[in-house]
């Protein structure tokens, strides 16, 4: 151990500049809501997930450290069992939590509760990727000290993450004890009785291995039903007075390194933490092996040292930077808004491992830290055109699990395979089967994340390997479980789509039409790769099936109110009572019966609106606008999923006032809390509905007709828009003004060439030649449509 000088002043920052822009704050104005700021705070590389606790570890929200795909199971009890019920369900638990550094000073343990907090700020750096905290705090005794500390989950390693804690006195001479822990099975609250909260399972580690050296040290556990087992290794690095002693106490689940001391005015004391996780199946690496690999990064990851780790943390996100970045003029609070969105879906997956992004990320336990379609449905849409090696790592997890979903197809008295609609190792964890098992477009959901993939990537190798195989069975499924009428059309009955206040419906068109395009869209494959397809038994006869099914998609329409019907019949049941439902009876769910909410026209999520979003040339700007009206009607948006579809389809039609109002709603989802459910870990298709408003809402970006075209439309409020996308591996940049947008190609090779629609003009855009357009005028859309009393989103 060795002295370090003191740095006066400001904690050091490790963006490039003070901007707000880049930088979310959290003040001690901000304490009593410790959950929100964990899940808005939380780091991730994809493989690991550190909530944003304080570094003591309380007071906390809801701790919680977690490693893709490691789960335990819990049984699923039903009042009434049936056949194909799943009977275990997948729950995220906790690993152990390495970045606790826990500090007493004098006899008293640094609690921001007690004492006196003079100051206190943590800032998130969305350009440095890590968390910054400074603490000022008296205790009780009277005794003053400034706490820095900086915590990075690695972008470049995956299997590392790092924290530096600093203390300094503010006046006389301090004794302190800092103990950094390893702990395992940390208490975890229920947080409420709300269906969509996670499971609490208690103590779901039991030890199997420990071994500690000096200042290192590996935790092994293993969880009983799931059979899972996971290490994690620590060492540390410490800067402090030659006259600190340190000593290390192991026990089976906890490793605490103690520092222990008296320091005085300039002279400062830092505890630099790197720690290393993985896991795998109990039948796999044997526990000491797994240890060893483990104890390896972590001394490479301090071979490198934090600094370095600092150093390839902004390298990395600079590189993502440069495509995701979305510059907004004229909303300070959007704009910093946007880039937390992009920032959190940036660090949700990993190009480099075949693992795919729960519903929360890495963020949260909600939903017991499932996969929903979400992933698929929203997620990966922007993922493919920011980071599209993290969308080819989130399809091959699915293709990993093919096996269970064509096990779940066969179960279910189904052809081909169904997908699990929540699962975290891959079979169906959804309990309530109306709402899970009916939701059939999940499959599509897969297969048009396939689709787009390769549409925007041109990936070959791709498709013809777990694209097509995924493209294959799902066809064969809605080629099965579809039926012909008497005139020939082809229908989808007893389906739930995207709005669950409607359940096991006929023809739901969100589902009809998405089944087409997978239909298609695996027909078109198979042509391109007759001898792979051959291999999966897929004959010219079923191709021509898939086609003539396509073909003959059911779309159902209400001629008599001229408009779509979100599923056949819908706009002929009953209406709900808007006027006699009272703010507080929101969301529906927890105040209403399914019974009574799926006999009636009440939308949770935009369904029909949503269809229109995904295939805008299958309607005409008359039908558009007739259905977004009769839906916004309707949507009570009980789901963070809506308002961004809503945003799309209402900067289409022209009513920007609204479309912008609908952005800041999905894009504040989480900073503002809006629905209170942040604590419980962020809502990543929202905030991948922000990036979509912005993008396709007032960039007008369209790519279901195998071109990139673009119509944009600004609101008021912003001045000027640019943003980025991939495709083809060429980055192409958008920049949109009142005055015209211009496309370029910043960083392409000089032969690089992007054909792009423009309003409907065709456009060549090359590194040497940007193309510069006008906008055009946007016609008069008539009067705002109306949402039901009390539902529309809060006005900017």
């Amino acid at each position: 151990m060795h002295t370090i000088p003191t740095v006066e002043g400001q904690p050091v920052r490790s963006g490039a500049a003070d901007d707000p822009a880049w930088r979310i704050r959290r003040t001690e104005a901000d304490l009593n809501r410790l959950a929100e700021t964990e899940s808005i705070f939380a780091l991730s590389n994809g493989w690991i997930g550190w909530r944003g606790t304080l570094d003591e570890g309380e007071p906390y929200g809801m701790p919680g450290t977690y490693l893709s795909g490691f789960h335990e199971q819990r049984k699923l009890d039903y009042p009434e069992d049936g056949y194909a019920f799943p009977q275990r369900s997948d729950t995220v638990i906790s690993v152990p939590n390495a970045a606790l550094v826990r500090l007493w000073v004098g006899d008293e343990q640094l609690d921001v509760r007690t004492g006196t907090l003079r100051h206190h700020e943590r800032v998130l750096d969305l350009r440095g990727g890590v968390v910054e905290r400074h603490t000022e705090w008296v205790s009780p005794a009277g005794h003053g000290v400034r706490i820095r500390s900086t915590r990075l989950v690695s972008l470049s390693r995956h299997p590392i993450a790092a924290v530096r804690y600093e203390v300094e006195p503010l006046d006389g001479p301090v004794e302190l004890r800092i103990c950094a822990d390893l702990q395992a099975n940390e208490r975890v609250p229920e947080r409420s009785d709300d269906p969509r909260a996670a499971s609490v399972i208690s103590d779901p580690l039991t030890a199997e291995y420990r071994r500690g050296v000096g200042t290192d040290g590996v935790l092994v556990h293993r969880t009983e039903h799931s059979r899972q087992r996971v290490a994690v290794a620590v060492t540390h690095q410490v800067d402090a007075p030659d006259l600190f002693a340190t000593d290390t106490d192991l026990t089976p689940d906890r490793l605490r390194v103690a520092v222990t001391g008296t320091l005085h005015p300039g002279e400062r004391v830092r505890v630099t933490r790197f720690a290393a996780y993985d896991w795998t199946s109990v039948d796999g690496t044997p526990a000491p092996e797994l240890a060893d690999l483990v104890a390896e990064a972590a001394q490479a990851a301090r071979a490198e040292g934090f600094d370095g780790l600092l150093a390839d943390q902004r390298a990395a996100l600079d590189v993502a930077w440069q495509t995701a970045d979305v510059l907004l003029d004229g909303d300070p609070e959007l704009q910093q808004a946007v880039r937390f969105a992009v920032f959190h879906l940036l660090q949700a997956g990993r190009p480099d491992v075949d693992r795919t992004i729960p519903a929360k990320g890495l963020t949260g336990n909600g939903y017991d830290g499932h996969v929903l379609w979400d992933t698929e449905g929203y997620v990966l849409p922007v993922l493919t055109y920011l980071a599209p090696a993290m969308v080819r790592s989130a399809l091959r997890w699915r293709h990993t699990h093919l096996p269970e979903a064509r096990e779940r197809a066969a179960e279910l008295r189904l052809t081909g395979a169904t997908f699990p609609w929540r699962t975290i190792g891959g079979r169906e964890c959804s309990g309530y089967w109306p709402a899970g098992t009916a939701g059939m477009h999940v499959n599509a959901d897969v297969a048009d994340a396939v689709l787009r993939y390769v549409a925007a990537t041109d990936d070959q190798e791709f498709l013809a390997g777990a694209g097509l195989e995924m493209l294959v069975e799902t066809a064969r499924l809605w080629h099965g479980f579809g039926h012909r009428c008497a005139d020939g059309t082809f229908h989808l009955a007893g389906v739930t789509g995207p709005d669950e206040y409607t359940a096991l419906v006929d023809d739901n068109v969100f589902t009809n039409l998405m089944a087409r395009r997978n239909l298609r869209g695996a027909a078109d494959a198979a042509q391109r790769y007759p001898d792979v397809a051959a291999r999966l038994g897929v004959t010219p006869e079923e191709i021509a099936g898939w086609r003539s099914a396509a073909d003959a998609m059911a779309v159902p329409y209400d001629r008599e109110r001229g408009v779509h019907q979100q599923s056949a019949g819908f706009t002929e049941l009953p209406e709900w009572d808007f006027a006699g439902t009272g703010e507080d009876d929101y969301p529906l769910l927890l105040h209403f019966p399914y019974l009574e909410l799926y006999r009636r026209q009440v939308v949770k999520q935009a369904d029909l609106v949503l269809a229109m979003q995904r295939f805008p040339g299958d309607f005409t700007a008359e039908e558009k606008a007739r259905n977004f009206a009769y839906y916004e009607a309707r949507t009570v948006r009980d789901s963070s999923l809506s308002a961004s579809a809503q945003a799309v389809l209402a900067a289409e039609l022209g009513h920007l006032d609204l479309a912008y109002d609908y952005f800041a709603e999905t894009v504040l989802q989480d900073l503002a809390d809006l629905g209170d459910k942040t604590g419980d870990g962020l809502h990543l298709a929202s905030l991948a509905g922000a990036w979509l408003a912005v993008v396709q809402g007032f960039g007008g970006m369209r790519d279901d007709r195998g071109v990139l075209a673009f119509a944009p439309r600004l609101p008021a409020r912003i001045t000027r828009l640019a943003f980025s996308l991939r495709w083809y591996g060429h980055r192409l940049r958008v920049t949109l003004t009142p005055d015209g947008a211009r496309y370029d190609l910043p960083d392409a090779d000089p032969d690089a060439v992007v054909e792009i629609d423009h309003c409907g003009e065709r456009l060549r855009v090359t590194p040497a030649e940007p193309v510069a357009r006008p906008l055009p005028a946007v016609p008069d859309p008539g009067p705002e449509p109306t949402a039901p009393p009390g539902r529309r989103p809060a006005r900017r």
